[in-house]
């Protein structure tokens, strides 16, 4: 057998790295456990002291979804589709529908939806507006059927909105709305996909991408995922009525 012979200052440098990787691996199961402890804290206390009830669809793992989304059966029918109608690889048009299905599927956290989110939430709104809520049908409300899918539509003059609504609807729902482009800049990205927004491209003319995000969509509303829609598709700041585009509504219908 033959020796290698390293540098005392080279083997010493080794040590130290294989070290630091043990620390660091073990510093990240610390830290996953203690974080997750507290989303089952935060799940357990909102199912008692709000009666709300999170859809299975969205505690499952982002990277769950993502797979479950890529191997549907409509998906994978809309990726023969696509190699048939453009004689592409079929490597090549799956690799483009997990590149969609990494864009759109989001990442929900309890405890900073509930804890950071909603606090954030409520100081921002009270900072900037005279926040009351004028009326609630309770009765109505208690009578809708727990496994049905509520979708909330309203007109969009701000982006304040995906805040105000997040909030208004926190004591009873955690909702889930679609963001576009602007918001896809780090950190804010991965702020919204934790409090389960998912993201979306406007005006895109790629049927196989119409195809990822609908059944999104589907799942989501299939599962009981509560629905944030604003029919206008973006913002309409004068307050007017904008022509509706009923792309996501016409997935959740």
């Amino acid at each position: 057998m033959d020796t290698v012979t390293l540098p005392a200052w080279l083997f010493f440098v080794l040590l130290a790295l294989a070290l630091w990787a043990l620390l660091h691996l073990l510093l990240v199961a610390v830290v996953l456990c203690y974080l997750r402890r507290k989303v089952n804290r935060v799940i357990r206390e909102i199912s008692v002291r709000m009666n709300i009830e999170l859809p299975q669809f969205k505690l499952t793992r982002r990277e769950v979804l993502i797979d479950r989304l890529l191997h549907d059966p409509r998906v994978q029918a809309a990726v023969e589709r696509e190699c048939r109608e453009k004689g592409l690889p079929r490597e090549v048009v799956t690799a483009r529908v997990h590149q969609y299905s990494r864009e759109i599927v989001p990442a929900f956290n309890a405890y900073l939806y509930f804890r950071v989110g909603y606090w954030l939430g409520k100081g921002l709104a009270n900072l900037l507006y005279r926040v009351r809520l004028g009326y609630t049908d309770t009765q109505a409300i208690a009578a809708v059927n727990p496994k049905s899918s509520i979708v909330f539509v309203m007109n969009h003059r701000s982006n304040m909105d995906y805040v105000l609504v997040a909030f208004l609807a926190a004591e009873r729902v955690a909702v889930s709305y679609a963001v576009g482009e602007w918001a896809r800049i780090w950190p804010l990205q991965q702020l919204i996909r934790s409090m389960g927004a998912y993201f979306v491209r406007r005006n895109s003319g790629d049927p196989l991408y119409r195809s990822v995000l609908a059944r999104y969509v589907q799942m989501a509303v299939e599962a009981g995922v509560p629905q944030a829609v604003y029919p206008e598709g973006g913002l309409s700041a004068e307050g007017k009525l904008r022509p509706p585009r009923l792309g996501l509504l016409d997935y959740m219908a």
